[in-house]
């Protein structure tokens, strides 16, 4: 017989205080039975011997001392099926869509199961996005956790959509899905989501999890597990290859200090609670290859900085448990340049792994390296100009300056619908490079010279 406990003590916030129960689990299924005959449903928080704390889904409001609670014995699960691809769902996995119901073909406890280390293939390769600036330069490799750098009011979202869209693993006609979760969105974003989704087709291979900004913060905590939960049944189940867009990082890390509040927990750095770290891993760490399994989770998580700021708890922590970061950029974005990504901070640690002949080209590392080298040469020389002028500078020094400008229009700068092979994005890489004297091509060994240069293709013809 299933008991009901009318012992709640304290209502704080999303939270909910009980005494007096029998032992429960972490993580366990709550039901609660309101006064007037409505239910909420719940999620244990916190237990010890003589008090359980209850996260409450849908708000705390009517809650009193005579709601009764109601332990299921069971965690949230996610019913899966491959028939998710091509739906819209909420946070908590309800149809948004106007759909039915999913079938399950199974239930999976959202929290997922840790990856053995020693069972993790190394990520080699290359998925390619259709954006220069990330195959180019910060390649992204199949298994890769790399999340992007951004801030308020840059097109982080356009990016993520664009990925979503053209995303691929050139010459492979292997199964290729992407699981987007959208985290504290408003319905304006939600609405740009769903028509760019279903507008573009990009939908028949997605699954996509919206949480909005007035949905409870508690939904949010678990709208990322339910997206990571449906990636990896659809990669080590269906032998798919998924990349998991989620957005935005900040948004849920909010929820996360709010919960902290509620539960009056001594505060870490900024207010967000010590166990963040912690935390961010267990999502982020949910990527990768697993040995003997043909599919694979690739995972770009997307964050806002406040106030730019890079040393932010946020993206500090989430750079030590990643493999690199993409950094969206205010000043390239300030001169009407999409997509804004500065490849100067932007690093995939992952980049060698995936690149070179047989994955994208024999000079893909060279032509990487010597463009990385000028441009960052370019700006320095922008703050020189600013105080010495233009007409203090070599003639070197000019074509550097040039070459820096050029690699802003013309490899950086791209359409919203562009979707650029890895032969494209590097052919453009030595069109500008041609703009150099070959001389100060010093980072490119001669034979990719004579076999690429704009210029020694001219002559061989």
């Amino acid at each position: 017989m299933t008991k009901e406990y009318k012992t709640i003590v304290e209502v704080s916030g999303p939270l909910i205080f009980l005494e007096k129960t029998e032992p429960v689990g972490y993580g366990e299924l709550v039901q609660i039975n309101l006064p007037d005959g409505t239910t909420k449903r719940g999620q244990v928080l916190d237990t010890s011997a003589d008090m359980v704390v209850v996260q409450v889904f849908e708000g705390t409001g009517g809650l009193n001392e005579e709601s009764g609670v109601v332990f299921s014995g069971e965690t949230i699960k996610l019913p899966v099926s491959k028939d998710m691809l091509g739906r819209i769902l909420s946070g908590a996995g309800e149809p948004l869509d106007g759909g039915p119901r999913i079938v399950p073909d199974e239930r999976v406890d959202i929290n997922g199961a840790s990856m053995n280390p020693f069972s993790r293939m190394p990520p080699e390769d290359f998925i390619q996005t259709g954006i220069s600036t990330i195959d180019g330069t910060n390649t992204l490799v199949r298994g890769q956790k790399l999340p992007i750098f951004s801030g308020s009011g840059l097109p982080h979202n356009e990016i993520a959509l664009q990925i979503a869209r053209q995303a691929k693993v050139p010459g492979s006609d292997e199964s290729f899905a992407v699981v987007f979760g959208a985290m504290g969105i408003t319905s304006e974003e939600a609405q740009y989501f769903m028509k760019d989704f279903e507008n573009t087709g990009a939908l028949e291979r997605a699954v996509v999890f919206l949480n909005l900004a007035d949905d409870p913060a508690v939904e949010r905590i678990i709208t990322p597990r339910m997206a990571l939960t449906a990636a990896e049944y659809l990669a080590y189940e269906h032998d798919m290859h998924v990349l998991v867009i989620l957005t935005d990082i900040t948004n849920y890390c909010e929820a996360l200090r709010q919960m902290g509040a509620a539960r009056e927990e001594v505060p870490g750095r900024r207010g967000y609670p010590g166990y963040m770290y912690t935390d961010l891993a267990s999502l982020y760490e949910r990527a990768g290859v697993i040995k003997g399994l043909k599919g694979s989770v690739t995972q770009f998580s997307i964050l806002t900085m406040p106030g730019d700021d890079i040393t932010h708890p946020i993206p500090d922590l989430s750079g030590y448990i990643t493999e690199g970061q993409i950094v969206v950029s205010r000043e390239l974005h300030m001169k009407n340049i999409y997509p804004p990504i500065n490849v100067l901070p932007s690093l995939s640690r992952l980049m060698n792994s995936g690149i070179g002949d047989g994955k994208t080209r024999d000079d893909h590392k060279a032509v990487s390296d010597q463009m990385y080298a000028a441009y960052a040469e370019g700006r320095d020389l922008r703050g020189l100009v600013a105080i010495v002028g233009k007409e203090a500078l070599s003639e070197r020094d000019r074509k550097i300056l040039e070459f820096a400008d050029l690699f802003e229009d013309r490899f950086v700068r791209q359409s919203r619908d562009e979707d650029r092979s890895i032969e494209d994005t590097l052919k453009v890489a030595w069109e500008i490079l041609s703009e150099l004297p070959e001389a100060q091509l010093s980072r490119i060994d001669n034979k990719y010279i004579e076999k690429y240069h704009p210029a020694h293709q001219k002559t061989s013809e």
